[in-house]
């Protein structure tokens, strides 16, 4: 309407027209940017005014109560442009400007200023922190926003949907606020992932970032390892505890079977394993700020069988079923036999053993063995016993001495002990304790109950009485019937044996003594031709006994003297010298080897003389006899002495001219039988020094031979000589040897 009036004053020609030919515009301004709104007003020089909302900001170009308001342009050209510096949201309005004396106003414009958002904001940032397994929610303030700023979440440049958004008008009016709730599931929760919050508007296109680190806390992820494995028991093995966790480790603890070992506090643990690590186990517990973790594991160690349930004796009665129950562990897996002590049968692989309807013979001890293979083995004995009728085992017959105390005794196995056990002999029955001269005693053993008659006095009557021993128990009874025997009978039989069977083996014995000398004796007179008095024949023996040749001189000795022999006691003591050095060389080896040695030695006449003088004779030397200072030669054999010592008719020696018979093969035989014809021997019915001593000796060869007579003679001339040279020349010195000569025939 004023803009019609101003023309139609123009067309009138009231006067100078005035018009505004630059009006202001509508402007959208990003706070803090400068504006300008335009205002040109032509064929007007009077006063310009600027209207903000209706309020007068200045006339003219005077503005100065808004310092960065500014009226600017060519005054001669009637522009009065606004200029506004580093615009704020205040400046935000209509804008108008007016010509007042003209009356002429423009038109409004429209100053909108538009504000970034500040810098996002991401609730718990830098780090966010969570336990893991649970989901993360994030929440980005993006405040003071004109218009209200939009947000969007990316992680690695990736764009996560799924977010909440609202907003708020703040209390100025003009200003909004942004907040965006971000979810995401436990799954998809990385420790240490960035995620970013970017708030943008109008103000702020390429809008403005917040970072978030995620730091995922978790309890101690462990593992626990054992080298090495498989292990012998008796080994070492090592355990590592390796773990991660969020926050860091502060301390491990190790147990074995739920006690804790104290004395390993790092996160390894040594330790020499035993069967109990098998079943038991190593743990290793990690901890950190969040709690802690347990792991726990076994060893795989070898051991042998080892006892799990331990089996156990059993009573059962006669007929009943018996089960045994044995469980062993073992590693590696082990293998079960049940066994009857004493039998090689396999009756169960179980760890149960049953025995259906036990007899008696079921009774007794059963082992349950356990095999672990190339490792080791073990086992537990139990014993079954069955309950049933006694039984009785006893010698039946028994021994007492007739006038002494007598005892029979009966032996009982019962299961269960006996309930009574009783003697019965004639019209009498005794259980316990003393009924005249019988008393009856028992007693209990491990094995079984031992009962016990005993006589006080015995009668030949109580060697032809029976006597019952019976015992009952619950299951039923058993009867044993004993005799007693006298005692002093049997032993008279046991001597009597004994007495038979020694002179049986004493009459096998002489036999062959006596062939066997008479073929040495044979064998040596082959060859031999003698025509002097001092050349023998001597049969080496090797193996003569000396306590035997002793016997036969104490035996000729004491003959001697009963006979009246010998009276002169010097006579006496040179025969103990002779036959000690006999004795002494009958160890000596024969250096002939078995054939026949011929002997010739000096003989002296002094030993003679001092003996027939009464003068002692002493033994000084095994090879001499020694008469006060004169020597007796050792040589001299039984034959010089006897002619030395005067022996007459009536003591005549044996005659070898007659004797000797030569020759081979049964030769010897023939000899011994002659010998038998003559019935009475060389020697007649006179007594001689010869006999004496044959008989003295029959120890050595025996009479019982046939050849007595024989070997009688070959010992008193032979023998006695040839085996005193011998022993003077083993063990005497050069200078101590008897002066005789010894010579040597082979056959």
């Amino acid at each position: 309407m004023l803009s019609g009036t101003l023309l139609l004053s123009c067309l009138l020609g009231l006067g100078t027209c005035a018009v505004i030919v630059q009006h202001p515009h509508d402007v959208v301004v990003v706070a803090g940017q400068p504006v300008t709104l335009p205002c040109a007003i032509t064929g007007y020089h009077g006063m310009v005014l600027w209207v903000k909302d209706g309020l007068a900001l200045g006339v003219n170009r005077d503005l100065s109560v808004y310092p960065r308001y500014d009226v600017v342009g060519d005054h001669s050209k009637g522009e009065y442009h606004l200029l506004i510096q580093r615009t704020e949201l205040a400046d935000d309005g209509t804008f108008e400007c007016q010509g007042i004396q003209a009356a002429i106003r423009s038109r409004p414009a429209r100053l909108t200023v538009l504000v970034p958002p500040d810098d996002p904001v991401i609730a718990g940032a830098p780090v966010v922190s969570l336990r893991a397994g649970n989901p993360l929610n994030l929440t980005c303030h993006a405040d003071n926003a004109k218009p209200a700023a939009s947000i969007i979440w990316t992680r690695n440049g990736e764009v996560l949907n799924g977010a909440m958004y609202s907003k708020m008008l703040q209390k100025d009016g003009r200003m909004e606020s942004t907040v965006s709730t971000l979810f995401i599931s436990a799954a998809n929760i990385e420790s240490g992932q960035r995620i970013t919050c970017r708030a943008s508007n109008k103000a702020a296109p390429n809008g403005k970032e917040a970072t978030v680190t995620i730091d995922v806390q978790h309890l101690p992820l462990v593992n626990l390892s054992v080298e090495p494995q498989p292990i012998l028991e008796g080994n070492l093995v090592r355990f590592h505890c390796s773990a991660k966790a969020n926050p860091p480790v502060t301390h491990y603890r190790w147990a074995k079977g739920g006690s804790v070992i104290r004395s390993v506090v790092g996160d390894s643990y040594e330790v020499v394993v035993d069967h109990s690590f098998f079943t038991e186990p190593v743990s290793c517990e990690v901890a950190n700020a969040l709690g802690s973790t347990n792991v726990s594991r076994n060893v795989d160690v070898y051991f042998g069988p080892r006892l799990a349930a331990e089996p156990q004796s059993l009573q059962v009665d006669l007929g009943s079923d018996a089960i045994f129950n044995c469980a062993w562990t073992g590693n590696p897996s082990l293998t079960i036999v049940w066994m009857k002590r004493g039998h090689g049968v396999v009756l169960s692989n179980e760890n149960t053993l049953t025995l259906k309807a036990v007899k008696p013979e079921d009774a007794g001890k059963y082992v349950c063995r356990a095999v672990v293979p190339r490792v080791g083995v073990g086992e537990k004995e139990v014993t079954l016993t069955v309950n049933g009728p006694p039984t009785i085992s006893s010698t039946q017959t028994q021994q007492a001495l007739y006038g002494e105390k007598g005892q029979i005794q009966c032996f009982i196995r019962s299961t269960p002990p006996p309930d009574r056990i009783a003697w019965s002999w004639k019209e009498t029955v005794l259980e316990s304790g003393t009924s005249g001269r019988y008393t009856v005693e028992t007693v209990s053993t491990e094995e079984g109950v031992i009962s016990t008659l005993t006589m006080s006095n015995i009668v030949p009557a109580d060697f032809q009485t029976i006597y019952n021993c019976t015992a009952w128990n619950s299951f039923g009874s058993d009867t044993e019937i004993i005799r007693l025997k006298e005692q002093g009978s049997l032993r008279l039989a046991v001597i009597i044996g004994v007495a038979v069977g020694a002179f049986l083996a004493l009459v096998v014995l002489m036999g062959t003594l006596g062939a066997f000398c008479c073929a040495r004796l044979q064998r040596s007179l082959k060859g031999v031709v003698s025509a002097k008095n001092d050349i023998r024949v001597e049969i080496v023996h090797k193996d003569h006994n000396a306590t035997r040749e002793q016997d036969e001189h104490t035996n000729m000795k004491q003959m001697m003297m009963e006979r009246g022999e010998f009276q002169q006691e010097s006579v006496l003591k040179q025969l103990e010298v002779l036959q000690e050095e006999e004795q002494e060389f009958q160890h000596i080896k024969d250096p002939t080897n078995g054939y026949y040695s011929v002997n010739t030695f000096k003989e002296h006449a002094a030993p003679s003389v001092a003996m027939a003088a009464g003068q002692s004779v002493e033994a000084r030397n095994p090879g001499t006899a020694t008469l006060g200072k004169q020597r007796v030669p050792t040589g001299m054999s039984f034959t010089n002495l006897y002619s030395t010592l005067g022996a007459g008719p009536s003591h005549r020696l044996y005659d070898y001219s007659g004797r000797f018979v030569l020759g081979t093969g049964g030769s010897s035989i023939e000899l011994c039988e002659r010998e038998l014809q003559r019935g009475g021997g060389p020697l007649g019915d006179s007594v001689s020094f010869t006999e004496a001593q044959g008989e003295g000796s029959g120890g050595a060869f025996g009479r019982q031979d046939g050849c007595a007579p024989f070997d009688k003679a070959s010992k008193a001339s032979a023998s006695s000589s040839s085996s005193q040279r011998s022993q003077a020349s083993s063990q005497g010195s050069e200078g101590m040897r008897p002066m005789h000569k010894r010579m040597q025939t082979h056959v």
